[in-house]
């Protein structure tokens, strides 16, 4: 039986970092990449007034409340809940109503992950080919052309947060033909997967690298997995609603490589967490070095500008408003109903975000329970980028008057001409 998790403070994840970061840079030349230190940086400084914050008034009690940014970013295990809330609206507004999805996974074999770690640049082919080797299966299935869409997102952590790059599909399960008709793929043999996934993946890897290693590797992979690699198809519908089908995937693809509530102890030197095994199926313990933890957190940091969530097919971006009207007729024709089939999620703010999550108001004076009012906000590049008093000191709440034959604003008036006494000059 697993011990009794301890409490760990939020703080412990940037401690490691604070405690070893340098250190584990002067030994990885390779993570003295500007980008990578960037986002340690971020990550350090989160909460931290030094890299701005937003501070709020009560005009009451002369209450003031001092609320540090944060750097929403997913590699934060604070901010990861912030970054997975813009995740699910995002996703959310780029589904199309009245269709539903699927939930295909695609794996790597082990002995392949070695050049996606060495050659960072296989991962957006990867994402191709996962779209190219479903979009054949759907066309063979149906024997016709189809349009799908596809939403592909990158995960690249295991669960015990190991480098295992693999894909997470959302495709909807039907398509549209060239005569815009809607095609329902009610059934797929998804055995299939297993060997056309394996085809078209070693294929692309023979293509994209062409030495004779891979080749060699390639050819000891074919007789390694005669059944074909893993690829599974999700059998049931994925949940209904927008919401419901964003936040289903979130928790495999946007989490960050581990959670706090996953780290059992840290002691200065030595990480414990616990992660749950996908073939045991059951919990097991991970005690490493605080080196070789930080090691496996920050492999999982992709190249600055590249885009882990990407989109194809009928949800290509450049096609998404024009086949956007489009689907809604023909889903319509086929009977499906449109209403309430998904539905927008909006950005929380802060103020939203922690009613959400504590049921209090961050925004409410301690003292007297009244509304605080932005009083100002600063940046560390930028300076004051606002402030309620230079406001107020310019008159901006003055109440204003108005001419009543006018009808305008004195402040609008021009400036008076200055009148000139000249004598009069008989010519």
């Amino acid at each position: 039986m697993m011990d009794k998790l301890q409490k760990i403070d939020k703080e412990t994840f940037k401690q490691i970092f604070w405690d070893h970061g340098e250190d584990f840079k002067r030994l990885h030349p390779r993570y003295q990449d500007a980008y990578i230190q960037e986002v340690i940086e971020k990550m350090l400084g989160c909460g931290d007034p030094a890299h701005g914050y937003t501070t709020y008034f009560c005009d009451h009690c002369l209450e003031e409340k001092t609320v540090a940014f944060s750097c929403k970013s997913c590699f934060c295990l604070s901010c990861c809940k912030v970054y997975i809330d813009q995740w699910v609206s995002h996703i959310s507004q780029a589904l199309y109503e009245g269709v539903t999805y699927r939930h295909v996974i695609l794996t790597t074999p082990e002995d392949l992950r070695v050049y996606f770690y060495q050659d960072r640049d296989l991962l957006e082919d990867l994402m191709k080919c996962g779209v190219a080797m479903l979009t054949e299966a759907m066309r063979e299935v149906k024997k016709a052309e189809i349009d799908v869409g596809y939403v592909v997102v990158l995960q690249t952590a295991g669960r015990s947060g190991h480098w295992n790059p693999h894909l997470h599909i959302l495709m909807t399960s039907g398509g549209v033909t060239p005569d815009k008709r809607w095609i329902e793929v009610n059934y797929f043999p998804f055995e299939i997967l297993h060997k056309k996934w394996q085809y078209h993946l070693f294929t692309m890897m023979k293509e994209r690298l062409g030495t004779a290693e891979i080749h060699q590797e390639i050819d000891g992979l074919w007789r390694k997995y005669p059944n074909g690699l893993v690829a599974y198809w999700e059998k049931g519908k994925v949940p209904p609603g927008g919401g419901g089908l964003a936040y289903y995937l979130a928790k495999y693809v946007v989490s960050p490589p581990i959670s706090l509530r996953r780290i059992i102890s840290y002691d200065g030197h030595r990480v414990c967490y616990w992660y749950k095994d996908h073939k045991t199926r059951r919990r097991e313990k991970a005690d490493v070095p605080a080196l070789i933890f930080i090691g496996r957190m920050v492999q999982h940091i992709l190249p600055k500008g590249f885009h882990h969530i990407r989109y194809y097919g009928l949800q290509a971006t450049c096609k998404a408003k024009k086949i956007r009207e489009v689907l809604r007729k023909v889903v319509m024709v086929v009977g499906r109903a449109i209403q309430g089939a998904y539905r927008i999620l909006a950005k929380k703010g802060y103020r939203e975000r922690m009613l959400a999550s504590t049921g209090r108001d961050p925004l409410l004076c301690p003292r007297c329970g009244r509304p605080m009012e932005l009083w100002q906000i600063w940046h560390p590049r930028y300076g004051v980028i606002y402030d309620e008093l230079k406001e107020i000191m310019r008159g901006r709440y003055e109440p204003r008057r108005v001419d009543p034959d006018r009808e305008r604003d004195v402040g609008d008036w021009p400036e008076p001409m200055v009148q000139l006494s000249l004598p009069l000059v008989r010519v």
